[in-house]
């Protein structure tokens, strides 16, 4: 059975532990989040008109690449929704833009339908207007996943490493190579104490090995546990993190039992 610790969770952010399992399954989860969890995120631009410095297909891929709130309780994929297709309230979010005033355009300049949509982060540059320039839009969000294009990705450089493990022989350390450890680690999770190295916080340690590279044959083993990872992700705040983990597991299982049926 996985064990999952949950060491540290955010809004945007997330750490965990989880034990009992292989890289295969913590890898599985890790692709998940990136191409199977769904987001809305801008899929078509309507331009009325663009005197702007940049081209409309340049304009519309950075609309889309602004991460907007999504409510999977609310929202369906378009190709499932009962309008087939047509984009009603129930899988299309609506925003509009209209500026002519010298300045920069932000992404807090999109004005959603209703607040409830307003965008995440307000401040992503779009594109600078010039005096007599202007920009007038609409655009309509939509969801998708990460494996259909990166707009859609929910989160931001999930990724796991080995459970740390640090055995030291204090036997084959003298105040020299002690000295010498604590100063080749780059996480500077090593120190003396009573005349002894320790470590302070075995979960920091990248498992370089810089340690062992300048102490003696047998003073410290440095490797990891093949059964136990740290895995750590962010969010990009267009859902949070707890919601991906949950979302990515719910459709990890989904898959694990249209595999078993087809396999039977």
């Amino acid at each position: 059975m996985v064990k999952v610790e949950v060491v540290e969770l955010k809004e945007r952010y997330a750490k965990l532990v989880v034990s009992d399992t292989s890289h295969y399954f913590v890898n599985a989860l890790r692709r998940a989040m990136l191409r199977e969890v769904p987001k809305l995120a801008i899929e078509d631009v309507i331009f009325y008109d663009n005197t702007s410095p940049l081209f409309d297909e340049i304009i519309a891929h950075r609309l889309g690449m602004i991460p907007l709130p999504t409510d999977l309780k609310l929202l369906v994929p378009r190709d499932k929704c009962s309008c087939k297709g047509e984009g009603c309230p129930n899988c299309t979010v609506r925003y509009t833009l209209s500026r002519e005033e010298p300045g920069v355009i932000y992404s807090g300049d999109l004005q959603p339908e209703n607040e409830k949509w307003k965008v995440v982060d307000p401040n992503i540059p779009i594109v600078e207007l010039f005096e007599g320039q202007r920009l007038i839009l609409e655009a309509e969000a939509v969801l998708g996943r990460g494996k259909d294009h990166a707009k859609w990705q929910a989160v931001v450089a999930p990724g796991y490493k080995y459970y740390p493990i640090i055995k030291i022989n204090q036997d084959k350390l003298d105040e020299e190579s002690r000295k010498r450890a604590i100063e080749a680690c780059p996480k500077k999770i090593l120190e003396e104490k009573d005349g002894k190295l320790v470590v302070k916080n075995v979960e920091e340690c990248s498992l370089c090995k810089s340690c062992m590279e300048v102490t003696e044959d047998g003073a410290m083993e440095v490797k990891g546990d093949e059964s136990k990872y740290i895995f750590k992700f962010e969010t990009d705040g267009s859902l949070d993190a707890k919601t991906i983990l949950i979302e990515a597991s719910r459709i990890l299982e989904e898959k694990y039992k249209e595999f078993a049926k087809l396999i039977k």
